[in-house]
């Protein structure tokens, strides 16, 4: 059956639509995608701004009419940390239920970390071993670790790339900022450190996202366009070296590395500190990149429920 997923992330409002048959690897057809930032439409009370439901409304709307238009059977959307932190969270689903047709399913922080565990598993498969999965977004950090397809443990931390980012001023950031967002983020990251680590030595460490492919695109990995089976990883050291360098640049510098976006290069200095901390916290040496993450997370859980 072909599939449409609507993912609606802090930074990011992306449809992907699969050739999905359970038992069978999810073969992608079409991507669409907008760079909406909606943790940046926020009001001084914490809502989702009317520009940033009326904009997202009207991608949905599109997104709909671009599913019907690639022979979608099924159409499912889902929403992470900028809506589910929103105070006006209700009003913007309802919003676009009425006016688009689809539901959006708001995901909890665990929730996301356990289905990009389940990406992760399906992608690597049982010869990895027991997982460790991290994942950083435009607004939260999932971790997760287990030996099965479910994680014996899953938790996310209000440690997103782009929430972070607020939190730095100047450009280059100042480096008293810097120094203290890397002292809230550690301090955050080693309280649940014990709970992840209690479950047993991981035998492979995964990362997925943007924010980490860029890292390890700067540090020498392949490129995109090299394809997805082409093994790629992060190392602790390098990414060590690398975190002062992108302190001290401009969003526009950074946006020169290989492998950083306009988009998302003023987010990478504050996701880099994220990523370095969760690496030596949890004392891993490197992270072996997953292609697959959340939506494909999200597409492999509805081809389970649809087998049974």
């Amino acid at each position: 059956m072909r599939l449409g997923v609507i993912d609606v992330g802090s930074n990011t409002v992306h449809l992907l639509v699969v050739d999905a048959h359970w038992g069978a690897h999810p073969l992608p057809d079409f991507s669409h995608k907008i760079e909406l930032r909606l943790a940046e439409q926020l009001t001084p009370d914490g809502r989702i701004s009317e520009e940033g439901a009326d904009r997202l409304t009207s991608f949905v709307a599109e997104c709909v009419e671009v599913a019907e238009s690639r022979g979608v059977s099924e159409l499912m959307g889902f929403a992470t940390s900028a809506i589910r932190d929103a105070e006006n969270t209700e009003a913007v689903i309802d919003r676009v239920a009425s006016e688009t047709g689809v539901r959006l399913d708001v995901l909890s922080g665990e929730d996301e970390a356990r289905l990009t565990f389940l990406a992760a598993r399906r992608w690597f498969g049982w010869s990895a071993g027991r997982l460790l999965v991290v994942d950083i977004g435009g607004g939260s950090l999932e971790l997760a670790a287990g030996l099965d397809e479910n994680p014996d443990v899953a938790v996310s931390l209000p440690l997103g790339a782009g929430r972070l980012t607020r939190q730095l001023r100047g450009d280059p950031p100042d480096p008293a900022d810097v120094r203290e967002l890397r002292r809230r983020v550690r301090a955050e990251i080693a309280a649940v450190t014990r709970d992840l680590v209690k479950v047993g030595r991981p035998d492979r460490v995964v990362g997925t996202s943007k924010t980490i492919r860029s890292l390890a695109r700067i540090c020498g990995a392949a490129p995109r366009a090299a394809g997805p089976y082409v093994p790629r990883t992060l190392t602790r050291e390098a990414l060590a070296e690398l975190v002062p360098r992108l302190a001290q640049l401009t969003a526009a510098e950074r946006a020169e590395l290989p492998g950083v976006s306009e988009a998302r290069a003023a987010q990478l200095a504050a996701g880099a500190v994220v990523v370095e901390s969760a690496l030596e916290l949890l004392d891993v040496d490197r992270l072996d990149l997953c292609p697959w993450a959340l939506r494909e997370g999200v597409i492999l859980a509805r081809l389970d429920r649809m087998a049974r």
